[in-house]
């Protein structure tokens, strides 16, 4: 029997798979801060909308943080 087969597993999902996963958990990262912007700015009476923006751009970075991190991990 040769030893290189012992070290496969039979049902190992592609690695596509994680990276579709990995582009819902982003888009829902970067929506659902997008969201609580838009709706923290819909409270306030403010013309600029300060709060959509914050919000939105801080989930973009925490959204390429996970990716960066998912990246590294694969190594």
């Amino acid at each position: 029997m040769n030893q290189d087969h012992k070290d496969t597993k039979p049902n190992s999902t592609p690695v596509y798979v994680k990276y579709i996963g990995l582009s819902f958990q982003l888009f829902g990262v970067i929506g659902a801060g997008t969201w609580f912007g838009w709706w923290l700015q819909g409270k306030n009476d403010m013309k600029f909308p300060v709060w959509l923006l914050l919000f939105c751009f801080f989930s973009i970075g925490i959204a390429f943080y996970q990716l960066w991190n998912s990246i590294r991990s694969d190594k």
